[in-house]
């Protein structure tokens, strides 16, 4: 398959990557984001031997958007420590059913993970096993009846955006796990990874890798 490539150092690379793939590979066998980005830099290089690709963070399936990935050991290391550390501000954007009547703000839950069913439960309140999840959210756009949202999640919780924007009243588009009453037509969802702002961690240069717009028509 074609990487669309945002950025690449020695270090880095910054790929888009396409609604309905996986990060890494599963039982299912379909082509991953890493194996797909494993041949692209192995045919760069030209030299035989898999070429090192570290999975610093993760989308959804149905996600799409701007995906780091780790090309050494020292960059995987040192970009894990950065996300652990909230160090790296992350932006999405996200069609939603419905406009808030408050259109710019702060969400705060407590999410528990179901591991059986992969689902994500928030509550107002701690339960026993949950963690905290915070994010900012501020309308951008409207579309039709729904809301253009662009959202920063300042915690890195499983499926975060989908479910606290769905206790907010307005699930994603598409996401018929967290409430939307129906899917799309390729079965994804329209939320998508556009920014990614951190420190470089080996370069110590200030980096910022954006990803074009989701096409709107497909929204």
């Amino acid at each position: 398959m074609t990487i669309t490539v945002l950025y690449e150092d020695n270090h880095l690379i910054a790929v888009v990557k396409p609604a309905g793939m996986l990060i890494q590979g599963d039982a299912t066998g379909d082509l991953s984001l890493v194996e797909a980005v494993g041949d692209y830099l192995k045919t760069q290089k030209d030299k035989p031997g898999d070429a090192f690709v570290g999975c610093i963070h993760r989308l959804d399936r149905p996600v799409s958007g701007l995906v780091l990935l780790a090309k050494t050991s020292k960059g995987l290391e040192r970009m894990n420590k950065l996300f652990e550390q909230r160090q790296v501000k992350k932006t999405y954007i996200a069609r939603v059913q419905g406009v808030p009547d408050i259109h710019e703000g702060t969400l705060v839950d407590f999410l528990l993970k179901d591991e059986k069913t992969n689902k994500t439960k928030a509550f107002s309140r701690e339960v026993k096993g949950s963690k905290r999840a915070e994010l900012r959210y501020k309308l951008i756009g409207h579309y039709g009846k729904d809301a253009m949202l662009e959202v920063e999640p300042l915690t890195g919780r499983p499926h975060q955006i989908r479910v606290q924007l769905a206790k907010m009243g307005h699930p994603i588009k598409g996401d018929l796990k967290y409430g939307y009453p129906t899917a799309n037509n390729d079965g994804n969802i329209c939320l998508a990874s556009k920014q990614l702002e951190f420190i470089h961690p080996v370069k110590n240069e200030p980096i910022r890798i954006t990803a074009p717009s989701p096409d709107w028509t497909k929204w």
